[in-house]
């Protein structure tokens, strides 16, 4: 039977070579044996497609006749019609399967920030917690705290070398700023490339180090951060501070995540972008009306309780909430409880029981 080798690669007919290339090495690195949840038959099936397809000469030739002409084109050569030989172009250096070595590093570097070369090295993120208050919370705020994290070493900041030394090429990578390491499998000794441990990668190395980082480029220290808390945070948000993480010489810092708890208010609560309090009122303030006076986060304000209101009954202040920019704010909601009396005296018995006869 044929096989569909744009199918197996997942790539319509008319794709590019460059195209053709990137699903090949996405499945390679999917299925690659040596992978947990690898699937050697599935990565000979995947190489097998781009032998052909990767080919000009074998893909107009496939195109005109398909997989079964002259046997079966993935049958040319290597272990059970398995060939390797198409690491040789998308892997530099693969040259069959007799013990010889592949080098993995081109085919999987653009799923690991395109490779060694092309990776920004970036420090570790960091996290922390913050406490405020809930009118911090409603409003916004800023705060001030010291972390003690990896930072640039300020005497040779972040170069590893004593201030006014030389640099000079690293003898463990000759200067390459990588090192090759060698894996036997099954299918070969398969090369992988890692960064120098020496030099990070530089290539290079200082003649003399720096002594109060011992040549690291960094070192643990304390450093002041100023934390702007945006106006209506929720409890359990988090701010992410770029950069503010631990410092990596040469590359990047990481993130400084910070998590904020508010502290509840004794009397409101937020609801969307409007504050909410509960407001106990007698029944005779209820049924006549009357003035309370209120504490807001804005200060005190008088709330004027209109006649024959209901329990339940919500009152609004208009713009007393929380900020939605800088022109708009939420409401302030009131919510009346009408308290009634557990036991009347003879005389509010009996005005009440005239009530009941008037049928209110």
């Amino acid at each position: 039977m044929s096989k569909d080798y744009y199918n197996i690669l997942g790539v319509p007919k008319g794709a590019s070579k460059d195209d053709i290339k990137k699903a090949f090495r996405k499945l390679a690195h999917q299925y690659h044996p040596d992978k947990q949840g690898g699937n050697e038959a599935k990565f000979k099936e995947i190489n097998e497609a781009y032998q052909v397809l990767s080919d000009d000469t074998k893909r107009a030739t496939y195109d005109t006749y398909g997989s079964n002409f002259n046997g079966d084109m993935g049958g040319a050569g290597g272990f059970g019609g398995f060939d390797f030989s198409g690491f040789q172009q998308a892997a530099g250096g693969a040259q069959g399967f007799g013990g010889v070595e592949f080098d993995l590093g081109d085919i999987f570097g653009d799923f690991f920030g395109g490779g060694q070369r092309g990776r920004i090295k970036r420090g570790r993120d960091i996290s922390m917690d913050l406490e405020i208050s809930f009118s911090e919370s409603v409003f916004g705020t800023e705060r001030k705290v010291l972390i003690t994290k990896t930072i640039v070493c300020d005497e040779c900041r972040g170069t590893g070398g004593k201030p006014g030394t030389k640099m000079k090429k690293c003898e463990t990578c000759n200067g390459q700023g990588k090192v090759h390491d060698a894996k036997k499998t099954m299918f070969g000794t398969f090369s992988t490339v890692r960064e120098c441990s020496v030099c990070a990668g530089k290539g290079e190395v200082p003649t003399e180090k720096c002594a109060k980082c011992r040549g690291a480029g960094a070192l643990k220290g304390q450093e002041e951060i100023k934390i702007v808390i945006p106006p209506g945070i929720s409890n359990g948000e988090v701010i992410r501070m770029s950069t503010k993480g631990e410092a990596m010489p040469g590359g990047v810092a990481g993130d400084l995540y910070v998590k904020i708890h508010c502290h509840p208010h004794a009397f409101l609560r937020r609801e969307g972008v409007n504050l909410v309090m509960d407001l106990d009122i007698k029944l005779t303030d209820a049924l006549l009306g009357a003035e309370y006076p209120i504490e807001t986060l804005d200060g005190k304000i008088s709330v004027k309780i209109p006649e024959g209101v209901a329990h339940g009954e919500i009152l609004r202040v208009r713009g007393k909430g929380v900020p939605v920019d800088k022109t708009r704010r939420g409401d302030f909601l009131i919510k009346l409880n009408i308290k009634l009396p557990k036991k009347l005296s003879k005389k509010a018995e009996k005005l009440f029981t005239e009530l009941k006869n008037e049928g209110i």
